[in-house]
């Protein structure tokens, strides 16, 4: 149920529920300025970006256990999300440090807990927090965390068994009648329960992670699988197909991922996004995603 509650923020902060239409009201319209902490904690005293540099080194917080974008093999950090901390490291001219952070009830306590306040119990914050998506009305919101260095446009997708589909590939509305495997209580699942009716749901399989759905729809238990891009993509092999359809319904189909770092430190924040404008330029994070056999989409900065 790990990656499920890793979904949870991103559907929390963008309204990614099914059927959920886009709000009229201007941007940031209901706004409530929020208190901005004034007191520094001594885990928080030398996080600026000259202290960082200093020192030698800048701590990354990502999401624990979520291939391919944060994971351990062999008691190594790995994943999309290691490699984009390494590269603004190495722009800085420091050494990175990973901590593997669990998710929580929603994108608000992730944000709380690794940059401006600390957990509850034990830890401290860290510099930087990457896989934060990005939404402008959520920014007004949140104003403890500055929103940059957007790396990644992310989406929905569908990967399906060719042989299942050798002509037409598969739209929601096929899963009236095939199978399709989905994570417990993502996006995808949420989508595809509310869809038609409810005429869905005796073909929907679910599973506590998406690498486990993809093994199902590798070991021929179902027909599709939906979900985010990359994580189908990871879990492909030579008789799968992946496609992005057209969602009926779906109010955000794509979404920009970014990061996030702590209000107080604007020279980071500054710094951290040329290292990766700078990344998306050259070409170094497409380079970053090929290497882990995805596609690649840049974000709208």
């Amino acid at each position: 149920m790990i990656a499920a509650r890793l979904l949870r923020p991103f559907m929390l902060a963008l309204g990614l529920a099914a059927g959920l239409s886009a709000m009229a009201e201007a941007r940031c319209e209901d706004w409530v300025p929020q208190p901005k902490p004034q007191n520094a904690s001594r885990d928080i005293v030398g996080h600026d970006l000259d202290a960082i540099i200093e020192r030698g080194w800048i701590e990354f917080a990502v999401y624990d256990d979520y291939p391919p974008y944060s994971f351990e093999e062999a008691g190594k950090p790995r994943g999309v999300d290691i490699e984009i901390g390494k590269l603004i490291a190495q722009s800085i001219g420091v050494k990175p440090r990973f901590k593997f952070v669990a998710a929580g009830e929603n994108l608000d306590a992730d944000l709380r807990n690794t940059l401006w306040k600390g957990p509850i119990v034990g830890g401290a914050v860290s510099n930087v927090m990457l896989r934060v998506p990005y939404d402008s009305a959520f920014t007004c919101r949140v104003e403890q965390v500055v929103f940059t260095g957007q790396y990644q446009t992310e989406g929905i997708a569908i990967a399906y068994d060719k042989e299942a589909y050798p002509e037409d590939k598969p739209v929601p509305a096929y899963f009236r009648f095939d199978t399709v495997a989905v994570e417990n209580d993502s996006i995808a699942d949420f989508y595809l329960t509310s869809l038609a009716g409810g005429q869905l749901n005796a073909n929907i399989r679910r599973f506590p992670t998406m690498a486990q759905a993809m093994e199902a729809l590798a070991a021929g238990e179902v027909k599709a699988a939906m979900g985010p891009k990359a994580q189908l993509e990871y879990g492909l092999t030579e008789a799968l197909e992946v496609h992005q359809p057209p969602l009926p319904g779906f109010s955000v189909g794509n979404w920009t991922i970014g990061l996030g770092v702590n209000f107080r430190y604007r020279p980071l924040g500054y710094a951290v996004d040329d290292a990766i404008y700078a990344a998306l330029a050259d070409g170094r994070i497409a380079e970053i995603f090929e290497s882990y056999g995805l596609s690649f989409t840049p974000p709208e900065r």
